[in-house]
């Protein structure tokens, strides 16, 4: 899959999303319908599989996109006709997306995430409510019920976007991210309880004292983070609320009861938290490169196998681990444990939002061929678009035996030992967020799951590593360790860090100087003297009020109750 904020951990980035006001909203959004007017009429762009090229930009990056040569693109194309000039964002997409909108040409295809609303104010995005009624039947059987959870705002209640990051009717059963340890680490201490912070620390502190260096005399790591530009969110700050019971709403903390939203870190619990990284970092066990190695370096370092512990979601290290595979490293890569500050807490990684709508799949004001462009979306959605991106091709990469879909063994252990490789040939998951779909655990009408991600094809990628760990837990698949879904409430507005904010809003603002703060002041605690801690942290709790805090808190709580009441409407 490619790499999402969140992905597994379903991240957002933050919660400052920009949107657009209601009237200027309103106005682009009437001018995009007039836009779809002239397009080409449904029965001839049904039968219209000639070439056409459509230029698409995605916020997501893919590092294996091999120019639709790959196995499933070229599938893809015969059967609409359609190529993709594909642009991924490299650096903050979000400023990508600033400079689109400014410059009026605009790709025909935009999956922008949570600056969809600098689109929408520029109007360089179509209000795509005709289009799907008109020519896409499989977006709007996937969709169903939950069409009301694509459209904009209270005030603007267009579809600027198809939702591609929420999933219908799914069970997920993949845990991707919560504290990771290397099988071997946890193996040399017998398999002990990995629950708190402090077992954490201990089985990491405890390996590192017989084993300081590697067998080629390198120094051993105990724990690295990734902070390179949004991977701070990922790997330094979400798992702050997710080790302390909050859900994940991105940059803030929602009370489920009244809706209450609080800008997270000001929670004296999650103080605790990183006043135990900044411990980590006194005892020696952090990573003393954490705050200024790229991205590419924390990759470059796990892929050495001499990190013990991430914290981190699994698509973010994916590309190391997959190089610890190929080597034959499998002990030196990770498992994944429920940790939390203390046993007063559970890991919230499952906590349910629903179908979340938000984040998705524009069609531009410009685009050549409107109609064209939403029938190839529509055949993404379809059953077989699913099962094509999903599951590859029949014959090549999966076969049928006895009416179940399955993996034969030489394609299952390429996918295990050369997975790069294998995905940039293949083309298997590239296209899971340009297409609304259906979730892990949901059944096509043959009775198949849609995905692979269901427990017996998970155990079926798991290394014999993996399933000794996993046995010595008494678990068949990581999810077995954590807390489940039904342990929550389901949340009424979803997730907060997919909810639309006007561009120009106090909110967006005041969030973008809450982020520069943070991102200053937390790494400033972190490496402080612990007997520093709580002076930094009091500063940085006051520069937040001096900056505004609290008026945009008060700002994000009307978002979140305005989604729940459109959400709720019949």
């Amino acid at each position: 899959m490619l790499a999402a904020c969140g992905n597994d951990g379903n991240n957002g980035n933050n919660g400052t999303n920009a949107a657009n006001d209601g009237n200027a909203a309103t106005t682009n959004g009437n001018s995009n319908k007039n836009a779809n007017a002239g397009a080409n009429d449904g029965k001839d762009a049904a039968e219209d599989l000639s070439p056409i090229t459509f230029s698409y930009f995605s916020e997501d990056p893919n590092p294996n996109w091999n120019n639709m040569q790959d196995e499933v693109s070229k599938e893809i194309t015969k059967k609409t006709g359609v190529t993709l000039d594909a642009e991924f964002a490299v650096g903050d997409p979000a400023q990508k997306v600033a400079l689109i909108a400014t410059s009026g040409e605009y790709p025909d295809l935009i999956a922008a995430k949570g600056d969809i609303g600098k689109l929408v104010d520029a109007g360089a995005v179509l209000d795509l409510t005709d289009l799907i009624d008109k020519y896409a039947p499989n977006i709007k059987k996937v969709l169903g019920d939950y069409m009301v959870r694509a459209k904009y705002t209270n005030d603007d209640q267009a579809i600027y976007a198809i939702p591609t990051w929420a999933a219908a009717d799914e069970q997920r059963f993949v845990a991707g991210g919560g504290f990771e340890l290397q099988h071997r680490v946890v193996k040399e201490a017998g398999y002990p309880e990995i629950r708190t912070v402090q077992d954490y620390e201990k089985v990491m502190k405890d390996y590192l004292a017989k084993h300081p260096t590697d067998e080629n005399g390198n120094k051993n790591i105990g724990l690295s983070l990734n902070a390179d530009d949004w991977h701070m969110y990922i790997s330094v700050t979400n798992p702050a609320f997710l080790a302390t019971g909050g859900s994940d709403d991105g940059e803030y903390f929602i009370n489920q009861d009244t809706n209450e939203v609080t800008y997270h870190f000001r929670r004296p619990e999650e103080k605790e938290y990183f006043r135990w990284l900044n411990h980590m970092n006194a005892e020696g066990l952090l990573d003393q490169e954490s705050f200024v190695q790229k991205y590419d370096q924390y990759k470059a370092k796990v892929a050495t196998g001499r990190v013990l512990g991430l914290i981190d979601q699994d698509w973010d290290y994916n590309d190391a681990q997959q190089a610890l595979k190929t080597a034959g490293k499998f002990d030196q890569t990770y498992g994944h444990y429920p940790v939390t500050l203390t046993k007063d807490y559970k890991d919230t990684s499952f906590w349910p939002t629903g179908f979340m709508g938000g984040y998705g799949i524009a069609i531009s004001s410009t685009c050549k061929d409107p109609v064209r462009a939403i029938k190839f979306l529509d055949f993404l959605a379809s059953d077989e678009g699913q099962i094509l991106n999903n599951w590859g091709i029949e014959g090549k990469h999966y076969v049928m035996e006895n009416g179940k879909r399955v993996v034969p063994k030489e394609v299952q252990d390429r996918i295990n030992n050369d997975n790069t490789a294998f995905t940039k040939e293949t083309g298997i998951g590239f296209y899971w967020n340009i297409m609304a779909h259906y979730g892990d655990g949901a059944k096509d009408p043959s009775g198949n799951y849609y995905t692979k991600n269901f427990p017996e094809q998970l155990v079926n990628g798991y290394s014999d590593v993996e399933k000794e760990t996993l046995a010595a837990y008494k678990a068949t698949t990581w999810k077995d360790l954590f807390p489940k879904e039904d342990e929550f409430k389901v949340k009424s507005y979803g997730a907060a860090w997919n909810i639309s904010i006007p561009g120009e809003d106090d909110v967006t603002i005041l969030g973008q100087k809450m982020r520069d703060i943070t991102w200053k002041r937390v790494p400033e605690a972190i490496l402080a003297k612990p007997a520093d801690f709580d002076k930094v942290w009091d500063s940085y709790m006051e520069e937040l009020k001096k900056a505004g805090v609290e008026k945009m808190e008060d700002g994000y709580e009307k978002y979140v109750k305005d989604r729940v009441e459109l959400w709720s409407a019949k």
